[in-house]
Order: C-alpha cells, then structure tokens, then sequence
C-alpha cells in the first residue's frame, strides 16, 4: 500500500508493506525499486495514516524522535548504517567517518558508510541527512542537496 503527502521538501510517496514502512520517496516518483509492486494507493492503511501524522507533526517542530515500524530493505552492512543513523539526535550531525567508527569500523569504510547512506529507502524517519562531510560540508544526498538543506535547517530551528 502507499499514500503521497505534501511537505516542505516536496510531494513524498510513502509505502508500506507487511505492516511496516518500507520507503519515503521524494518526487518525481520512479516504479519500485525492488521490483515488487506496491499494491494499491490506500490513505487510511493504519501504517501510512500514523506515519503521516509523525512526519506532519516532525515538519511542524513538534516531534524529534519518530517511532513507527520500520522494514527497509537491505544489505546486513546497510541495516547497520541505517541503524546508526537513527542514533543521530535531532538537530545534530554527524560525519560518515564516526559513523564507520561507531560500527567498529576506521576511516577507511567512510566511502562505504557513505554508498549504504545513500541507499537508504526511509529518509527523514531513517535521518541520512544528518550525515556531513568530515569537514562540516553537506556532501551528497539522495534526495538533493536543496532537501538536505531545508531538512538540516528545519531541525536546527526547533531547537530555539
């Protein structure tokens, strides 16, 4: 099942699969990456609804933590990236080097930290736009560096 949302980052597909989030996908929307098919377009699906109520409430500064199901789908190395970047506090960064550190990992596997963050299926919930460059830089992000920045800036304005 999936539903589309308005956000300040533009329009998001949201879907769902076996009772659990299984991607947020910015527009302009391509087919399923996995090759599965989504099924049907359904705004109430228990799942979707609460997701949308979480992501409402967190663009309007007044959620930091989302607590949905979660199943995105993924190498063992990128589930742990992603897990990881759940860790990352609202309003905070951090770079793909203490990233790798925290899986136990040197500097060397910050290129692969960053190839998993950038496959991540779920962002915002799953916040790969709170990884940065060692320098403090932006770096990549798949949904674009303008949705990187809106993203990044929003968090820093519901901290004051």
């Amino acid at each position: 099942m999936w539903t589309v949302i308005e956000s300040p980052v533009g329009e998001l597909r949201l879907v769902e699969r076996d009772g659990a989030l299984t991607a947020i996908e910015f527009s302009p929307f391509r087919p399923s990456s996995d090759g599965r098919p989504m099924g049907q377009r359904q705004d109430d699906h228990p799942v979707l609804a609460e997701t949308v109520r979480q992501l409402s409430a967190y663009f309007a500064g007044e959620l930091e933590v989302f607590d949905l199901p979660l199943a995105p789908v993924g190498t063992e190395f990128q589930q742990r990236v992603w897990h990881e970047l759940v860790q990352i506090p609202h309003g905070q960064t951090a770079s793909y080097g203490e990233i790798a550190q925290r899986l136990g990992y040197t500097n060397a596997a910050s290129r692969a930290v960053g190839l998993a963050n950038g496959r991540n299926p779920i962002p915002i919930v799953v916040p790969c736009h709170r990884v940065i460059g060692a320098n403090g830089s932006l770096t990549g992000y798949a949904g674009g560096m303008e949705r990187k920045q809106i993203l990044l800036d929003l968090e820093q304005d519901a901290l004051f």
